[in-house]
């Protein structure tokens, strides 16, 4: 058994990447007893997800995880017998230089529910004398899956159960900084439900101030305009933003790592994917919805309006209207998904047989 596992990650965007590789490094710790040191080009991004950390310490260890801050000058004493390179992110020459044939090395490829993903998920190429294998996370059985804690949705189910049914309608706010923000929050303003809109501080939500009159928001905001109040959180961990995800009616997230974790909340949601040269990002999109929201044509609607700025009053009521049946829907797709063997676990079955 390769007991040893480091997986490098660069902060791209923010915090989809550490999400993704945070969440992995947890997991393969924790539920599969893996030694594993994560290596991350911006300790202080990493910090909002991981709140224990120190950037100012070059090495430390939190939550059964080693981190350590990848920089040009670090020194190398070994290498892992498992090496996860996220995201394409490029293995530091010094690293590789000790690497050998023994050495697994895997670049963990972005989710993507494209059909293709099928045919390249496990390929590999080589490089001197070391092979790179591809892995490729996904929504079909014979790709590399999702990641997913192996009790999150008993978790899940017990949270919601102690909840209390509330007449308001309750959304949490995750976008990109191209979201259609004003035409959000001008439908939900205008509508005949009260809506709360919750939201944690990024530069993104930071324009809606003017929509409030004010010039710029804070952490502990209250706002509130007609229909619509705005409340400002501080950056969750990510155990309390699956918290705030299973609490909420509605869940518009970004980029992977809350994408993935609004489906395990089983709520509805609206996905917004990382912009991508000539439009790859739509081609993902609609990909997605074939899989997930192909049987509501509503939801499908807000989707491709969220992502491409055509936000309006009429597309906002009807996804409203259709709000149950989307939930039914949404529901049932995240506990058949959750049926398939997680991501971690497929990982290490796969390090294991390459």
């Amino acid at each position: 058994m390769k007991k040893r596992w480091d997986i490098f990650c660069k902060v791209v965007d923010n915090f989809g990447d550490i999400g993704v590789c945070w969440r992995l490094a947890k997991q393969l710790a924790h539920e599969h007893g893996l030694q594993v040191r994560l290596f991350v080009d911006d300790l202080s991004i990493a910090q909002k997800i991981i709140p224990a950390l120190q950037p100012s310490q070059k090495i430390q260890s939190t939550d059964g995880v080693n981190i350590a801050h990848w920089q040009a000058d670090l020194h190398f004493e070994h290498v892992a017998d498992v090496v996860i390179e996220a995201f394409a992110c490029g293995l530091p020459e010094s690293y590789l230089a000790h690497m050998s044939a023994d050495t697994i090395w895997v670049n963990l490829e972005y989710l993507s529910a494209e059909k293709w993903v099928v045919d390249f998920h496990g390929r590999y190429s080589n490089v001197d004398n070391l092979t790179r294998h591809f892995y490729f996370p996904g929504f079909a059985e014979n790709t590399g899956g999702l990641l997913r804690e192996c009790d999150i949705i008993a978790q899940r189910d017990t949270f919601l159960q102690s909840q209390t049914h509330e007449n308001d309608l309750k959304i949490s706010l995750f976008c990109y900084e191209n979201a259609p923000l004003q035409a959000l929050f001008h439908a939900a303003a205008s509508g005949n439900k009260k809506v709360t809109i919750v939201a944690p501080l990024t530069d993104s939500i930071s324009k809606i101030a003017p929509f409030f009159n004010i010039k710029s928001l804070k952490v502990g905001d209250v706002l509130s305009k007609n229909q619509l109040t705005l409340q400002v959180l501080p950056f969750l961990s990510q155990t309390d933003y699956d918290k705030l995800l299973w609490s909420c009616d509605i869940n518009f997230v970004r980029g992977e790592d809350s994408w993935v974790r609004a489906i395990w909340a089983g709520k509805p949601f609206i996905w917004q994917p990382y912009v991508q040269s000539e439009n790859t990002h739509m081609t993902k999109l609609n990909a997605f919805l074939e899989v997930f929201y192909s049987e509501n044509e509503s939801a499908c609607e807000a989707h491709l309006a969220w992502s491409t700025g055509q936000w309006s009053n009429d597309i906002w009521q009807r996804y409203l209207d259709n709000l149950s049946t989307i939930q039914t829907i949404t529901h049932m797709k995240s506990n058949q998904l959750a049926l398939q063997t997680d991501l971690a676990t497929k990982l290490v079955d796969f390090c294991i047989n390459a």
